[in-house]
């Protein structure tokens, strides 16, 4: 009897155990890391289509301080500048190949008269900026200090002519003065200090017409747009690249009018404005809803950019007009204290998520995007840099920039990958987008999104580079990569991370979130696996 009171005791706390075990197995999953793997087959020797450097440009309009207190201090100022241009960001922007900048807007744009901004700068008329925050410009950064700042960028101007507000005669003199050589445009040029014309090939007709540049529906446009690109001539052996205002993210109807109306004949490119749009929520202070959503939001672009170019293939076939997402990135609730309007908005690896993705959504289209240019490049919504006084904050994105410089001009290498989710539970908010599975689970959805996102591309010498995007922020993924069609003598990578999801530069910290060298690969056979964290963006270099 004393035994088996021993073995009913003996049984009763290994019960305890096994059911103690039991728990903790089923709740692991919530705490510790799981073990995801991806393939990824790169087919090196069918490479057709180039990524044009022009997809990585950017957009610099006077709002809020981007050009005022960003790349414009003025000749007088104690910060060092090269006649009133911002040396320090010169430098930084140099350092990625900045291919090229739109300006002056944006809505701004089409309320710009070009030849208020020229002349001697005490003697230029002061105006409103009515759409961004009532301020009063003073015109001191108008057309030739552009065109300066270009050239010490070595990046190629894109300038936005003023459809809304202004005349044709306006914007046909405005190509004359800044691209004719014998002229009376020519001859004002050269009064103003500038002999030899800039020969400046990209042009936007008009910005976001149907909404700030005018209100207008889209065969009202297409009309305009006629009207005012035939008055916009090309000069000596400059040819235009003249592009029409696009359309407002899903507005597909206004893609097809300009594509019927216009066609190639008639434009090089034609517009698209996507934002990632995360209305009212905070840029900095977010947890891993706001982050999974934002990425939600910007992997629909996929399908958005998809149904644009089905209707530009329609009515033409051989991919003669470019598409031109000549805005695009993120857009927070703005900073408490900062002046309304200004749009000024901390940078997180939030966004250096929502660049790396969108990049290689772009790439991977290189055969129909030719340009895109973030919004914007200094100080405002999703900026590269912010300014404060004499410092300057190299951002997140500013990063992605940098690192993925290596696809400009490259061949794009058809791919394929096999990738596992990163799911998250989210309470309903309608439906949603139809590239994700989602299952509903109360009064919430599960939604997976895919883990990795992943391009590839060849230089010049031969050599390949792999972007790779996870943007599970709590699980590593080991990545297998085949090359077919070369053969792979070594890898080497760089990464960016940080160690949250709201990670962010600021003048105190300025290197948190920055790259470093990646040396969780290896290669066997010519086969490259990959570790790549939680939250991380990969460049890999494959000789």
């Amino acid at each position: 009897m004393k035994n088996f009171t021993s073995f009913k005791s003996t049984n009763n706390a290994l019960t305890s155990v096994f059911i103690l075990l039991y728990f903790l197995i089923v709740s692991a999953p919530q705490v510790i890391s799981q073990n995801k793997t991806s393939k990824l087959i790169i087919n090196a020797d069918l490479g057709e289509n180039t990524i044009s450097r022009h997809i990585y440009g950017h957009f610099s309009e006077h709002l809020g301080h981007c050009i005022y207190g960003g790349y414009w201090v003025g000749e007088d100022s104690d910060i060092p500048n090269t006649r009133g241009i911002r040396d320090d960001i010169v430098e930084a922007l140099r350092a990625t190949n900045i291919p090229n900048l739109r300006w002056p807007g944006g809505c701004f744009a089409d309320e710009y008269h070009w030849m208020d901004g020229i002349g001697p700068r005490d003697q230029r008329p002061t105006m409103i900026n009515t759409h961004w925050g009532g301020v009063t410009e003073d015109n001191s950064f108008g057309t030739h200090e552009f065109l300066d700042l270009c050239e010490q960028l070595s990046a190629e101007p894109y300038i936005c002519g003023n459809v809304g507000s202004g005349t044709v005669k306006e914007m046909s003199k405005w190509v004359e003065y800044v691209n004719s050589d014998n002229s009376p445009m020519a001859d004002l040029r050269r009064v103003n200090g500038r002999e030899e014309s800039w020969g400046v090939k990209y042009w936007g007709v008009g910005n976001e017409n149907w909404g700030c540049g005018g209100r207008m529906t889209a065969q009202f446009y297409t009309d305009q747009y006629k009207r005012y690109a035939t008055y916009c001539r090309n000069y000596g052996d400059n040819r235009l690249l003249r592009i029409a205002g696009g359309a407002n993210s899903t507005d597909y109807g206004w893609t097809e009018t300009l594509m019927r109306e216009v066609g190639p004949r008639g434009m090089w490119g034609l517009s698209l404005h996507c934002y990632t749009f995360n209305r009212g929520g905070s840029a900095i202070q977010f947890g891993e809803d706001e982050y999974f959503d934002v990425l939600r939001k910007c992997l629909n672009i996929e399908q958005v950019l998809d149904r644009h170019i089905t209707i530009m293939d329609h009515y033409d076939p051989q991919r003669l007009v470019a598409l031109v997402v000549d805005e695009w990135g993120t857009g927070h609730g703005e900073i408490p204290g900062t002046t309304p309007r200004f749009l000024f908005m901390q940078n997180t690896l939030r966004d250096a998520m929502v660049a790396a993705l969108s990049l290689n959504y772009f790439n991977e289209r290189c055969e129909r995007i030719k340009m895109t240019n973030i919004a914007q490049t200094v100080n405002v919504l999703q900026a590269l840099i912010h300014t404060y006084g004499d410092k300057i904050v190299l951002t997140p994105t500013y990063h992605i920039y940098e690192m993925y410089k290596v696809h400009h001009d490259a061949t794009l290498l058809p791919s394929t990958l096999e990738t596992p989710d990163y799911e998250y539970e989210m309470e309903e908010e309608g439906p949603s987008p139809s590239i994700f599975r989602s299952s509903r689970q109360g009064e919430s959805y599960g939604i997976a999104l895919p883990m990795i996102s992943a391009c590839a591309s060849e230089a010049v010498d031969g050599t390949i580079h792999v972007s790779i995007v996870n943007i599970d922020p709590h699980n590593e993924n080991n990545i297998t990569i085949e090359v077919r069609g070369a053969e792979v003598f070594g890898v080497t990578g760089r990464i960016l991370t940080a160690p949250e999801i709201n990670s962010m530069n600021t003048y105190d910290e300025p290197e948190q979130v920055k790259p470093a060298l990646f040396n969780d690969i290896s290669l066997r056979r010519g086969v490259v696996q990959a570790n790549i964290p939680p939250k991380s963006i990969v460049i890999l270099e494959i000789k």
